[in-house]
């Protein structure tokens, strides 16, 4: 019985350490080293994954999409939003407030109050009244008075509102 437990002492022992080392050591040592040898040190699988998958989906990704994304979304919404407010709306605002408010304001205060009020009041009584007050008032009486205090000798008179210029008056 000591032989036949040591006789399977021996197989077992030679077959593992013969079947499965040699197993392990061929399929774990050689496989899976070359294995990870050639995809992660050589970067080939690496390489492949981060390339081929991450770079395309990144150029899928980001360059198809985002760039699409915000090329359109710039593009066509922001683009045609600003052009449609600023252009439509604001300039619509602008060109109606600044050109039907002001000038209508400018217009009417400028050409209606300013004409009719501040043109008119300064025309007409300023002007007026200066004119009226210093033309009529001054020099008329200034002239009337230095003519007839000076050349007394040539009015006639018949009191002060019928003084006549004795040459009007010299022929009969």
């Amino acid at each position: 019985m000591h032989a036949y437990i040591h006789t399977l002492h021996i197989y077992i022992h030679t077959w593992i350490h013969a079947y499965i080392h040699a197993y392990m050591h061929a399929c774990i040592h050689t496989y899976i080293h070359t294995y990870i040898h050639t995809h992660i040190h050589t970067h080939t699988y690496i390489h492949t994954y981060i390339h081929t998958y991450i770079h395309a989906y990144i150029d899928a990704y980001i360059y198809a999409y985002i760039h699409t994304y915000i090329h359109t979304y710039i593009h066509t919404y922001i683009h045609t939003y600003i052009h449609t407010y600023i252009h439509t709306y604001i300039h619509t605002y602008i060109h109606t407030y600044i050109h039907t408010y002001i000038h209508t304001y400018i217009h009417t205060y400028i050409h209606t109050h300013t004409h009719t009020t501040y043109i008119h009041t300064y025309i007409h009584t300023y002007i007026h009244t200066y004119i009226h007050t210093y033309i009529h008032t001054y020099i008329h009486t200034y002239t009337r008075t230095y003519i007839y205090i000076y050349t007394e000798f040539a009015w006639v008179s018949d009191g002060p509102s019928n003084a006549k210029c004795w040459i009007c008056t010299w022929g009969g």
